[in-house]
């Protein structure tokens, strides 16, 4: 993969993984109620659903390629376009309002790495949105090595995320701070991924 192209690919990821959601409450609430070392794992555990999720959709892409060229040009401008309707979308957003709901429960023992794996491993719209972002990026040739890379680009950067959350809150105010720029991280990863998604057709 190409440098270049590998910062675009990092730069969704990392979008992706800042904008607010159900992830972010669970590493909140597993931070919140079972303390700094539940979170880390929570966060960790989510890093890796989101890892494997992401290998596993390079190399089924690659042998896509191999075997239907024309489906995966289909699903290659798919994935542009459902990139630029989350891009439109994340545009059109409205800030999020506050976190409720959480669960009175107090996460012991590695149950908070459990929790992380499966709110990603489970969540379908991951599923979708790594089939139209790797689309963009993934060629015949691409083997374990190139999923390799995007496997740990993807589910390193989101577990370096949600443990620096879990990490600064532990020790500061950072849920104020992610609801306050809920709406500039919206505008920034819809930016982002519209401008993907006219790479493509361009």
């Amino acid at each position: 993969m190409e440098f270049s192209s590998w910062l675009a690919l990092a730069a969704i990821c990392i979008m992706g993984a800042i904008s607010p959601g159900p992830s972010l409450a669970v590493v909140i609430r597993n931070t919140v109620r079972g303390g700094q070392g539940h979170g880390v794992l929570t966060a960790l555990g989510h890093g890796l659903g989101v890892g494997l999720y992401a290998l596993i959709t390079a190399l089924g892409l690659a042998l896509l390629i191999t075997r239907n060229p024309l489906l995966f040009d289909i699903i290659r401008y798919g994935g542009a376009a459902f990139l630029a309707w989350l891009g439109i979308k994340a545009l059109l957003a409205k800030p999020q309002p506050a976190v409720t709901g959480e669960s009175g429960h107090v996460v012991r023992g590695r149950q908070g790495a459990f929790e992380g794996f499966m709110v990603a491993f489970l969540n379908p719209q991951l599923a979708i949105f790594f089939v139209a972002l790797f689309s963009q990026f993934v060629r015949a040739d691409t083997g374990w090595q190139q999923g390799g890379i995007m496997m740990l680009t993807a589910g390193g950067i989101d577990a370096l995320w949600y443990v620096l959350v879990a990490l600064l809150l532990s020790r500061g105010p950072v849920l104020g701070w992610l609801r306050e720029k809920s709406f500039v991280i919206d505008k920034l990863s819809g930016l982002v991924l519209l401008a993907l998604a006219i790479k493509v057709v361009l």
